[in-house]
C-alpha cells in the first residue's frame, strides 16, 4: 500500500488583500507552505507529494522543492477553478492501486502535528477513511442580525484536514460528483454524499486555516517561538 499526499494550492489570496497566495508568503523567512510540506517530508508512512496550483506558480514550487529538500514531491500538476477541481486534477496524476491511501491537506494548515498525521492515516489504513476534526466548544446559533436558533453542539465538529481515502473512494466520489455537476465544501462532503462511512479522527485547534490576517498574525506568533 502506498500513500500519497494531495496539497492543493491554487488559491488566489484575494482575501488577505495581497497580489501573492497566501500559501507563498515568506514568514520568518520560510514559505507558509514549506511549513506545512515539512510535515509530510517528515512522516515515514508518506510515499509522494503531488502539489496543483496556477501554473505561473510551478517555478516558484521547484524553487521551494529544492531549497528544502522536498525530495517526497513527484508532480506539480496544474489546479482547476475551484479547490475540487484541484484535487481531482491531482488524483487523476497518479498512478495508483485501489486500496492506496490519498491523504488530502490544506496547503494553508502549516502546523498539522505528525502524530495526528501518523494517527490519521493509521485510522484509514484500517478502515478505508479518515477525516481530522475538533469537537464543537462554542455556543452555535443560527440567523442573520440576530438569533433565530440555537444549535446542540453535542455532537458538532469543526472539520479540518487532512482527510483521508482509500484511492477508489475518492476517485468515484469525485468522478460522481463531477458527473453530476456537484461542487462540495471539501472530500468527506463527496465521499459521504455518495454512501461512503467516514471516520474522525480527533485533530487540535493549533492546526487551523489561516484564512485572513488574524489568522496570518497568530501564525506568526507561533512560527516566532518554534
Amino acid at each position: 500500500m502506498k500513500v500519497f499526499a494531495i496539497i492543493p494550492s491554487g488559491g488566489s489570496g484575494l482575501r488577505m488583500n495581497n497580489p501573492l497566495p497566501k500559501q507563498y508568503l515568506r514568514i520568518n523567512g520560510k514559505e507558509i507552505i514549506a511549513y506545512t510540506l515539512e510535515v509530510f517530508q517528515k512522516c515515514d508512512l508518506i510515499d509522494e507529494i503531488i502539489i496543483s496550483t496556477r501554473k505561473n506558480y510551478f517555478n516558484l514550487l521547484h524553487t521551494i522543492k529544492n531549497n528544502y529538500l522536498f525530495s517526497k514531491i513527484s508532480k506539480i500538476v496544474e489546479g482547476g477553478q475551484e479547490r475540487q477541481q484541484s484535487v481531482h486534477n491531482a488524483l487523476k496524476s497518479i498512478n495508483a492501486m485501489s486500496d492506496d491511501l490519498i491523504v488530502v491537506h490544506d496547503a494553508v494548515r502549516p502546523l498539522l502535528s505528525l502524530d495526528i498525521l501518523t494517527n490519521a492515516i493509521e485510522t484509514a489504513k484500517r478502515s478505508g477513511s479518515a477525516v481530522v476534526a475538533i469537537k464543537a466548544r462554542d455556543t452555535l446559533v443560527k440567523g442573520t442580525d440576530s438569533v433565530h436558533s440555537y444549535i446542540d453542539r453535542q455532537d458538532v465538529y469543526y472539520v479540518q484536514t487532512p482527510q483521508i481515502f482509500q484511492y477508489k473512494i475518492l476517485l468515484d466520489a469525485m468522478n460522481q460528483a463531477e458527473k453530476e455537476n456537484f461542487i462540495g465544501t471539501d472530500e468527506s462532503m463527496l465521499a459521504h454524499r455518495v454512501g461512503y462511512k467516514v471516520n474522525i479522527v480527533s485533530g487540535t485547534s493549533f492546526n487551523f486555516k489561516i484564512t485572513n490576517e488574524d489568522d496570518l498574525l497568530i501564525f506568526e506568533k507561533i512560527a516566532q517561538k518554534s
